[in-house]
């Protein structure tokens, strides 16, 4: 959850789960014309400057609470992620975020090859938590910025604030969270924009959901996305379908954008069924949170030490549909950076209808990769049928093979080995191409191909 929240709040946010609209389908978002350079929408879909669809995997940082630790953008980005959201401040509740200091934060996003999600957290809760701030308050700060986020939009996503609404008056949420997406238009933002719910970001009165569409469609360029948080008011497998879908079908973007697992004293979120939800409808998720929280049950990791996993951290990198097995890397950071990977392939030994290979995986970057996919394709029909230092999947010519625990990480400039055996025909002709995490990786000398 978030740092502060009350009890109060907490309570009501159980009281109403029924009766919740949707969104009608004759409601669709109209395809329009992206005018971002970077990072923006197309068909309902976050899509990059080049058009590959991007899917956020990552968490959430308490930045503005704890700014001495610079360290864990790198450590979230070696253990998979390919997204951080950060958290700041625009000063009206907390010690305000300098352009010098968010200059710095999309700096080491850009090092460590991660799209950053800036969020301003003093709107958490308006309307009911008196010392929060409006959402008008917030695009001001963002507008003050705007030196530091220019040209930004490649690798910036703009959360305009975090769940800009509590409980009182959901339906006071749809005017200001228009206003605000139209001025940063206005004062020539061309970034992704993202929305949060009201109902401390879990919108179970339905508002966002009602009104999703004319959100959408108020801003001029189309780059709008949505953000539900889903905590213990979506403790069931319907109630996370069910929402999702309504958005998808719709062709309205969505992420969830911050969740939980862990269970307290208000429910027991579903959080196994809100990732293999997002990973079969291809939708983004940031869990919530690295590390400080005020109720360290959330805290994926102690004392923000990323050798020190808890549970839910251990369940959010390396779980069933997971960051470690479901996230790709920004395909920006390939373009004329050079890629963070390379992979020599070559045959050991063959016989006939069959021969043995070796794939070296090494890493090139500046930090360790953790929790990695190898993706290849074979050219000649060729079919793995056991594997050592990895475990492969293979649906006709493409192969995927994840790590054994003993590959997991592949350190700056180390390597990691696998061993093969496969069937062949007459022709058995080496991969031209492999990818890590979803990147491109230099390909070295195939040593054997006949």
């Amino acid at each position: 959850m978030r740092r502060m929240r009350s009890l109060t709040a907490l309570l009501a946010l159980l009281a109403g789960l029924l009766g919740i609209t949707g969104i009608g389908p004759a409601a669709r978002a109209e395809p329009r014309v992206p005018l971002a350079a970077g990072l923006h929408i197309g068909n309902g879909r976050l899509l990059e400057g080049n058009g590959n669809d991007f899917v956020m995997r990552g968490v959430n940082h308490a930045h503005t609470w704890y700014p001495g630790e610079t360290q864990s953008l790198a450590d979230i980005k070696a253990l998979g992620a390919n997204t951080v959201r950060v958290v700041l401040s625009n000063g009206h509740r907390w010690t305000k975020n300098s352009p010098e200091d968010v200059a710095s934060i999309i700096a080491q996003c850009k090092a460590n090859r991660l799209i950053c999600v800036l969020e301003v957290h003093d709107t958490t809760g308006y309307g009911e938590e008196s010392a929060a701030a409006s959402l008008d308050q917030a695009a001001d700060y963002w507008i003050g910025l705007k030196s530091v986020l220019a040209g930004q939009e490649s690798y910036v996503i703009i959360n305009i604030g975090n769940e800009p609404w509590g409980n009182t008056d959901p339906e006071g949420w749809t005017a200001p969270t228009v206003a605000a997406v139209q001025k940063l238009r206005g004062a020539g933002f061309q970034h992704t924009i993202m929305v949060d719910a009201p109902n401390w970001g879990q919108d179970w009165q339905g508002v966002m959901r009602a009104n999703a569409q004319t959100v959408y469609k108020a801003d001029t360029t189309g780059n709008l996305i949505f953000s539900i948080h889903m905590y213990s008011v979506y403790d069931t497998a319907q109630e996370i379908t069910d929402y999702l879908n309504a958005f998808v079908d719709a062709k309205l973007p969505i992420l969830i954008g911050e969740f939980g697992g862990p269970a307290d004293q208000w429910g027991d979120p579903d959080e196994n069924t809100m990732m293999a939800t997002a990973e079969r409808l291809r939708l983004g998720y940031l869990a919530w949170s690295w590390s400080g929280n005020t109720d360290p049950i959330l805290d994926m990791t102690v004392d923000f030490d990323p050798a020190r996993l808890t549970d839910w951290g251990k369940r959010v990198f390396n779980g069933p549909d997971g960051i470690a097995a479901t996230s790709r890397e920004a395909t920006v950071y390939g373009d004329g950076s050079g890629a963070a990977c390379s992979v020599g392939y070559r045959v050991v030994g063959e016989w006939s209808g069959g021969f043995q290979g070796e794939i070296a995986i090494r890493n090139t970057g500046a930090a360790p990769i953790t929790g990695w996919t190898l993706g290849f394709d074979f050219a000649n029909g060729q079919a793995v049928t056991n594997m050592w230092g990895g475990a492969p999947k293979q649906t006709g010519a493409s192969v995927t093979v994840t790590p054994a625990s003993y590959t997991a990480t592949i350190p700056a400039g180390g390597s990691v080995t696998l061993g093969f055996t496969a069937t062949k025909g007459g022709t058995n002709s080496a991969p031209t191409a492999f990818t890590l995490n979803g990147s491109a990786c230099a390909t070295g000398q195939a040593l054997s191909s006949k």
